[in-house]
Formats: C-alpha cells, structure tokens, sequence
C-alpha cells in the first residue's frame, strides 16, 4: 500500500475505549506536571513478542531489539532548529538539550551494543550541533552507532569518516529484518521492514468531541515505521487498518490501542 494513501486527517474509533484512553492520557499527563523533578519514576515500556524476536517501545521513541541488543531510532533530525534560526526562522534552543536528554536516557535505560539510525539522523547543510553531537558520541566507546542513510543524509562523506558513525547504503538487512530509511517496495524484500521517515501519528477523536495528537509506532503486515524521534518535527497522521498494530506514545508510556 503506498505511504501516501496512509495519510489521513484522522483516526476515530467508534467504541468507549477511546473515552477511557483520552481520559487516562489526560490525567496522566497531569499528573506528570506534579512529579517532573523525577523523571524517570513511572517510565512505561510496552514488550511485544515479534517475528520469534523481543522488541521493547519507549517512549522517548526508539525500539530496543533485545536479541541483538540494538536499539533503533529514526529521523533525529538534529541541527534542524539552528538551521531554521540561521534562516531567520523562530526556533527555540531548548531543542537540542531536550533531544539529546531523551537519546542519553534510551543509552541508560538499554545499555545497547549496538544504535541503528534508520535515516534522516542531521536535517541539512553542516552546523555546530553536528560537532556537539559526535563529541556526544564519544563518550559511548563501547556502543556501534550506526546510520543508514535517508533523504536529509547530506553532509560531505569525510565529516562522517570523521566520526564514530559506520554508514550504510540502504536497505540493511539484519534477519529477520530489513532496515531502510523509506518503506521498501512490496514484493522487493522478504524480511520484515522497519523504516522512518513518515513521523507517524494519531489524531484521538472521543465521542465529546475531545482530540488528541500524539506520536505513535505503526506496525503493518509486513512494514513498520518508527515515530520521529527529533523533537522539532510533524506528525504524518496514520489510516490503520483492521489487522495493524498501533502503539501511541504520551511522555512516559507506550499504548497500544
């Protein structure tokens, strides 16, 4: 199914569960305004079992795979708000902290050997967050971290050589899954896919008219796509179907609905 036919302007589900999920998001992240001074002391992951293999959703939007030890994340986008402000375009500093806390909590809580960018990891042309983000990098020796490259990979080869960062061409395949920046063309792959790009996300609609945005992993018979993981980008809003997996992410948990 192409990516473009997924994008709707809403997702709206018919029975009281999702009166009962908007209210417990809502009182959730309330509840969270009170208890900030202690990040990480009600953190939700959500462990499915999939394809014979054990994946855990945070949400600060990455997925560790524990049988290789891998954690996955996709379209970090870093730079993009000093590239914005070198524009003239409003964007706020805070960013870059904000998103380089989420990514050292992921380090903490997985302990990873290994770090999968599924593309898109720096938004444009070369700016000092680049340099704050590889010396970043270095103070995990132990960690592989690893990029196969999306559309906004543009940066001269020698400034990743550089680096700590291995590339790779799409797509990567690591059974039984096959990592790539876009979905993959049906009928061109046999492993299961999982890509970025999208941003994917979920408008909540309640019978009361309540509306919800939120970030989510979308799982589909034979693709799926993580959130964005950079915290200055859109959300592309998902049409599940029937058979579909979708796991919504609030600030400290994963949902499945």
């Amino acid at each position: 199914m192409p990516a473009a036919s997924r994008v709707l302007n809403s997702y709206t589900l018919s029975s009281a569960t999702i009166c009962y999920t908007l209210i417990f998001i809502y009182f959730q992240l309330l509840f969270l305004k009170f208890v900030a001074f202690e990040p990480h002391c009600i953190s939700s992951l959500k462990t499915i079992l999939f394809k014979g293999q054990t994946l855990i959703l945070h949400p600060k939007k990455g997925i560790f795979w524990k049988e290789q030890q891998t954690l996955l994340l996709a379209d970090l986008h870093l730079g993009k708000a000093a590239h914005f402000r070198k524009q003239g375009l409003a964007a706020p500093a805070a960013i870059l902290h904000q998103n380089f806390n989420n990514f050292r909590q992921l380090l903490k809580d997985f302990t990873p050997r290994r770090v999968l960018f599924l593309g898109d990891l720096f938004h444009s042309s070369l700016n000092q967050v680049w340099e704050k983000f590889a010396a970043f990098l270095e103070e995990y020796p132990n960690i592989s971290f690893e990029l196969v490259k999306g559309n906004h990979d543009i940066l001269p080869e020698a400034i990743y050589e550089a680096s700590v960062i291995k590339i790779h061409q799409p797509p990567l395949i690591v059974e039984p899954f096959i990592f790539s920046h876009y979905p993959l063309k049906q009928n061109t792959f046999t492993q299961y896919n999982f890509y970025g790009h999208l941003h994917p996300g979920v408008v909540l609609e309640g019978w009361g008219k309540q509306v919800m945005k939120l970030p989510c992993f979308f799982f589909e018979e034979t693709q799926a796509v993580l959130p964005a993981f950079g915290a200055f980008t859109g959300l592309a809003i998902m049409q599940p179907k029937i058979v579909d997996r979708v796991f919504v992410v609030t600030d400290k948990e994963v949902l499945e609905m």
